[in-house]
């Protein structure tokens, strides 16, 4: 028997291994807003946050029904009861191109949930996961917490963030276990076309990789835009594609998330399977109430709900892009769906400012706007904004945003020092007043 003298109780490996860069960042962020303005937090998430958008009446009343039946308290079956996953896989089934069963859905306490047991099914230690950059980096704290290496491929903001696909050839090898694609994308609101999902999957079935498909964003996409699952572009290459009721159905609380398993090749076999039914055993399974409500929530939530929570985040991503577009040093990347908009800084038109850190750190100080800098998704000299705040607070925070950029841009450091001098540039000073007082014209008119 081991003689123990003194206490020591490490944290495992796995925990210290475990890191999430979004968490460090803001934890160690100085968010301190100015004392005299409300903060406008343009970062969360969470649709829910301003209540301004709220799940549909047929939603929360499934809910209800299912805890009125009493049926719903115990445990059940590690991967969920066969209605309720019969009822996903019926939701997530595209006519003609893509026919899953029960048996192919695993439900899961949210995305990220299903995230973190397809990664731990399909990823071994030494292996590597190719993510995108810039991402959500849940993918990397899940992988490298399992000793697993995470690989960046870049997407491109010059072609509405399409993946780089010779650089995500170029990165595979033979430890890679899966590619990660997130579409419709956070952080970034992109939506792939099917020529592009095409393409991608070209490249994986080129390579033998699966595909890990984060889509908690399906059919979350603006007018004018198509989602495609990537499964039902595919007879070749196998997809765990992940998805739940989160954002489009505006319950992240509800902790419902599903894995779909779309193998039309059977290249997977019955040992991936069994891999993820033994990982659900880990936590036994998900919330049973809105299991026994999601055969009615998937079946029942009228198409206008849909429609009108879209039109508004639609509208917002308008709006902030013909205003923000205007800002001398801002780049808005107009957003396809989703609910974030990308909004890239040329750094060197705010010589006070190191970069994108404290340039958030300091609109947080100055004008209590909180956006999240570009270093949380590996994405330098960027910041994303979140698009489901009420549109009069959205406003606001845009008419801070002017002030701020006007205050720091480069012209009012000329023009500071010019007035010190004694040597005033003019048309230079005349430009940046001109556009602070347009766009703030704007933004109390309501024109987009």
């Amino acid at each position: 028997m081991r003689d123990r003298k003194s206490w020591n109780v490490p944290a495992s490996t796995f925990a210290k291994n475990t890191f999430n860069p979004i968490r460090n960042i803001i934890e160690n962020m100085q968010i301190v807003p100015h004392p005299d303005k409300p903060m406008i937090a343009l970062s969360i998430g969470d649709p829910t946050v301003f209540g301004n958008l709220k799940p549909a009446p047929e939603i929360v009343e499934a809910v209800v029904e299912a805890t009125r039946r009493g049926s719903c308290n115990g445990y059940v079956s590690s991967t969920g009861t066969e209605a309720a996953r019969a009822a996903v896989a019926k939701y997530c089934s595209v006519e003609d191109k893509l026919e899953l069963q029960a048996k192919d859905v695993v439900l899961c306490s949210g995305c990220s949930c299903a995230l973190d047991m397809c990664i731990t099914a399909l990823c071994s230690p030494g292996q590597n996961l190719l993510v995108p950059r810039p991402g959500f980096p849940i993918y990397t704290t899940l992988a490298v917490g399992l000793g697993v290496q995470t690989k960046d491929y870049n997407l491109l903001p010059e072609r509405s963030w399409e993946i780089d696909l010779e650089m995500l050839e170029a990165s595979i090898d033979d430890q890679t276990a899966a590619i990660v694609v997130n579409n419709p994308s956070n952080p970034c609101g992109s939506v792939y076309t099917k020529e592009h999902l095409i393409a991608i999957l070209e490249v994986a079935a080129r390579n033998k990789v699966p595909i890990i498909a984060d889509e908690i964003y399906d059919h979350f996409v603006f007018e004018g835009q198509e989602y495609h699952p990537i499964a039902s572009l595919t007879e070749e290459v196998p997809v765990l594609s992940c998805g739940g009721l989160t954002k489009r159905f505006l319950v992240p609380g509800w902790r419902m998330g599903w894995i779909t398993i779309c193998d039309r090749g059977n290249v997977l076999d019955q040992e991936v399977r069994n891999g993820l039914q033994s990982l659900s055993q880990r936590i036994i399974g998900s919330n049973t109430l809105v299991q026994g409500a999601l055969p009615t929530i998937l079946a029942n939530t009228p198409q206008s709900f849909f429609t009108d929570t879209l039109a508004q985040i639609q509208a917002n991503a308008e709006l902030s892009y013909s205003i923000l577009r205007e800002v001398p040093g801002l780049n808005p990347i107009m957003p396809q769906g989703a609910m974030y908009m990308m909004v890239g800084v040329d750094m060197t038109m705010f010589p006070g400012l190191k970069n994108d850190l404290e340039l958030v750190e300091r609109l947080i100080s100055e004008e209590s706007v909180f956006c999240l800098p570009g270093k949380c998704f590996d994405c330098p000299n960027y910041m994303r904004i979140v698009l489901t705040v009420p549109e009069p607070q959205l406003r606001e925070a845009c008419k801070r945003i002017i002030t701020f950029c006007s205050r720091h841009h480069a012209s009012a450091h000329v023009n500071g020092l010019a007035h010190a001098n004694g040597h005033v540039n003019g048309c230079e000073a005349e430009s940046l007043k001109n556009v602070e007082k347009a766009m703030v014209v704007e933004v109390k008119s309501g024109s987009e």
